[in-house]
């Protein structure tokens, strides 16, 4: 088993253990993981109790249909941008009204960046219980799967970290 494999299994028993404790079901919308956040999820068994449902939306009409994310705000920002990580999480939250969501969105390389927004920029959006949408961003060092891996990591770790402190 490879080092990600055993992160990623330690941090879904967390995550599993958190959410069906609270009878909470979680939903993520991808673009740069492309929805490998949810296959982890539901590689685990038992994980149709908690998980709901995954949004992978790539390009950006996706990203508008499937989220409602805002065109305008889609040509103003970039789709690698805090405003769109909070509209996609916003947008997986009322669409399928779980109580967790997680959002991505970035630039996994090897090409993509430009100044100000780096190849391995990230920008995560979480909903959680009844709180307001909180985002996040992180640069991630390597190759494109390596990016991918790290952002999936901190994704569940913000999960973890948020749904932890809501009692």
């Amino acid at each position: 088993m490879s080092e990600f494999d055993t992160q990623v299994n330690s941090l879904l028993t967390s995550v599993s253990d958190l959410l069906t404790a609270r009878k909470w079901r979680m939903a993520t919308a991808e673009s740069c993981t492309g929805g490998w956040i949810a296959k982890c999820c539901t590689d685990v068994a038992g994980s149709s109790d908690w998980f709901d449902r995954g949004y992978i939306t790539y390009s950006n009409r996706a990203k508008e249909q499937m989220l409602g994310v805002s065109h305008d705000d889609l040509l103003e920002y970039g789709a690698v941008s805090e405003e769109i990580a909070w509209q996609m999480a916003t947008g997986a939250r009322q669409h399928s009204q779980a109580e967790v969501v997680v959002s991505v969105t970035g630039i996994a390389g090897p090409g993509g960046g430009m100044p100000g927004k780096p190849v391995g920029l990230v920008h995560f959006g979480w909903s959680i219980g009844d709180q307001p949408v909180v985002c996040d961003s992180k640069v991630f060092e390597g190759e494109r799967k390596s990016v991918r891996q790290q952002t999936v990591l901190y994704a569940l770790r913000g999960i973890i970290s948020r749904v932890d402190v809501q009692a």
